[in-house]
């Protein structure tokens, strides 16, 4: 796939996405997660990118939601299907189904719908999809104490490309890579020239480290997995309790994970854990040695007697001595002791072994002083002795633990994906479940049915027909919506009193078809409908329209009926943009051209008797009902009757209450002064007729 032919996709966006690992994969399935790690690709620009993409692959060329109102219903629907998803990543990848009028996307969706909903929205799952994430890369991993050493240019060059994560240094012989070797920790040659060459220090010679990264930096998996182990833990979590088959053990993973602690270094380790809290405390603890040490020997001191004869005293001032060698005449044994225990305070302290043992014994001389200090170069040597054993027992352990990760590290996005794929198809299916949904048949034209096609075409001029329907529009609960049946091929009027839901109506057919073309089950126990070209919802006007948004009107109606084939056009009282007169004559030229060009349409209108008079072909009126007034309020037969002009709220007004009066006529005996009442109310009545 060229990546600039997508809409919205230039150069720098697609050298963005050629870093992928398979960006051809990520576009075809709509993986929001994947196109976000581009470099620069947010998951809502990644989700307009995959619907681009969707659009080149099926040759869509778009425009299906023709009007505001259309664009405003699809917006609807998706908001309640997006309502349903626990994870951001489910709610951007919705973004990416989108009504079509191509045939191959529409039944790419309903293949994938058809099996999300008989996904059981089970509790447990869900709330282990609340931890889930798309996975990211840490990209930020550096390692100080070791580096990589080469003779070569060329071999330099590589060497940063491949393994950015450690510095890279030129040598030009042994003598250079000693050098190094008193800097870091270890020294990586890359060069075999340097094979069974002695050298002080951590030096290993590997011509083949390039080849094998996670074995040179193995922070690298393991920063992965470090930075992504709650979303992995989570997506494990999803696998058990929604009974999933996972491409991976999820036993060896987990276990893997539970060795990880959150910065990327190795969990469970006691040696580990020992050399590291040994570093950390050398210091503290060489300073409480020291103290134990002088307040011994302070006390010692404080109970000695010492007598020193004169001569004694003369010979030790002659000499230039001191309190020292006082102390080593005097008190030798007491001053051993107290050196004696500030060794042991350490060695306990620190829990070193015999070989660290032996180097913190010289931390504090034999040779008598007071106050006992310690022996800072011999502290530094037993520092950097304890930081390289820690360092060469981590990076042994990170080697161990990245080998057992590294290989596992497609499984995982692969079970994070699964998962976060996992929610899309339930928010699916809670949405079929919240509204009573089911997948709708598709009539396909002779046109789009070949030889092999499961579904037989039946004629051009079918519409749509929805039984039991439940607009999703609707601020109600499912049980309080009366369902509804209708169906339309060809041209219809809808007539029907006020509050009597010609406007639901049109929201649900508008519900039914942008949910059908974008391949989901509809709000309806069946449902059946030809392919449309695009939907053209028009609301209700607010007010009669000015001279100038007539003209525009009237021009959109214009370059409608020249291309409408195909097309499903929903009106909402067009006779208010101007006269009563005027707007009957004007729609009943709509609908015939409309009607000329094989085009679906619903007019909702209380002027359908008018525009049937006026125009040049039999126009189908259906009618939704009232059946009368109920305490002043409407009952109403909601399903359109079919080739019905339905009767009009006052006139159902005008008829209660000339029933009411020949009602109370009769109760009053046929009193003179209450006859001329249902008089009146008849001669209303009849001018309905």
């Amino acid at each position: 796939m060229d990546l600039e032919s997508i809409p919205g996709v230039g150069t720098k966006t697609a050298r963005a996405l050629a870093e992928l690992d398979d960006p051809e994969r990520a576009l075809r399935a709509g993986d929001v997660a994947a196109l976000a790690r581009a470099p620069g690709v947010s998951q809502g620009r990644a989700a307009r990118i995959a619907r681009g993409a969707i659009r080149v692959e099926h040759d869509d060329p778009g425009g299906f939601l023709a009007t505001d109102r259309a664009r405003e219903v699809y917006r609807a629907v998706l908001a309640l299907l997006q309502a349903r998803t626990v994870t951001d990543y489910a709610a951007q990848r919705l973004e990416t189904i989108y009504p079509s009028p191509s045939r191959s996307r529409i039944e790419d969706v309903r293949a994938f719908a058809r099996e999300a909903v008989e996904r059981e929205p089970d509790p447990a799952v869900l709330e282990a999809l609340e931890a889930v994430s798309p996975l990211s890369e840490p990209g930020d991993v550096r390692v100080r104490e070791r580096c990589l050493a080469t003779t070569d240019a060329e071999r330099y060059t590589e060497a940063r490309e491949a393994i950015p994560e450690l510095s890279v240094e030129i040598v030009e012989d042994a003598q250079g890579l000693a050098e190094l070797a008193r800097g870091y920790s270890t020294v990586i040659a890359l060069d075999e020239s340097f094979a069974g060459v002695a050298i002080d220090g951590d030096v290993q010679v590997e011509p083949d480290a390039l080849e094998n990264p996670a074995e040179v930096v193995p922070e690298r998996p393991l920063a992965f997995f470090a930075r992504n182990r709650e979303p992995i833990v989570a997506a494990i979590e999803v696998h058990r309790v929604g009974d999933l088959e996972p491409d991976c053990d999820l036993a060896a993973l987990e276990a893997g994970l539970s060795r990880l602690e959150a910065d990327g270094t190795v969990a469970g380790d006691d040696e580990l854990d020992r050399l590291t809290v040994a570093v950390d405390d050398l210091d503290a603890a060489v300073g409480t040695a020291e103290s134990v040490a002088n307040d011994q020997l302070r006390e010692a001191i404080r109970e000695e007697d010492v007598t020193i004869e004169g001569a004694d005293l003369l010979s030790l001032v002659e000499r230039g001595a001191g309190v020292d060698s006082l102390l080593s005449r005097e008190l030798a044994d007491e001053y051993a002791a107290a050196v004696e225990a500030a060794r042991e305070h350490l060695l306990e302290a620190l829990a070193l072994d015999t070989g660290e043992a032996e180097i913190a014994r010289r931390v504090f001389s034999d040779e008598p002083t007071f106050p006992v200090e310690r022996d800072d170069d011999a502290v530094s040597r037993l520092r950097e002795e304890l930081t390289a054993a820690k360092e060469r027992r981590a990076g042994r352990l990170k080697r161990e633990l990245a080998a057992d990760l590294s290989d596992q590290r497609e499984a995982a996005r692969t079970l994070v994906r699964d998962a976060l794929e996992l929610d899309v198809e339930l928010a699916i299916a809670r949405f079929a479940d919240d509204y009573g949904c089911t997948m709708p048949e598709f009539v396909w034209t002779d046109e789009e049915v070949d030889g092999d096609a499961a579904e037989e075409a039946d004629g051009g001029d079918v519409g749509f027909r929805i039984d039991a329907g439940r607009s999703p529009l609707l601020d109600e609960p499912l049980e309080a919506i009366d369902p509804v049946d209708y169906e339309v091929s060809g041209v219809a009027l809808l007539s029907g009193v006020n509050s009597g839901g010609k406007t639901s109506m049109l929201d649900l057919v508008a519900s039914v078809v942008v949910l059908a073309h974008m391949g989901l089950p509809v709000p309806a126990e069946r449902a059946r409908l030809r392919r449309f070209d695009d939907l053209h919802y028009h609301a209700k006007t607010q007010g009669t329209l000015d001279a100038g948004a007539f003209e525009s009107t009237v021009r959109e109606f214009a370059d409608l009926a020249q291309g409408g084939e195909g097309s499903l056009v929903l009106v909402d009282e067009l006779e208010s943009i101007t006269e009563p007169g005027a707007s009957a004559k004007i729609i009943a030229g709509i609908l015939e051209a409309l009607d000329d060009n094989g085009a679906t349409a619903v007019f909702v209108s209380h002027l359908a008797g008018e525009i049937r008079e006026m125009a040049a072909f039999d126009v189908t009126i259906d009618g939704i009902e009232a059946v009368g007034l109920v305490d002043g309020e409407l009952e109403v037969n909601r399903s359109p009757v079919k080739d019905h002009l339905a009767r009009s709220t006052p006139e159902l007004i005008v008829e209660k209450l000339a029933t009411e009066a020949d009602d109370a006529m009769r109760a009053n005996g046929g009193d003179a002064v209450s006859v001329s009442e249902p008089q009146f109310y008849d001669r209303l009545l009849e001018k309905f007729d």
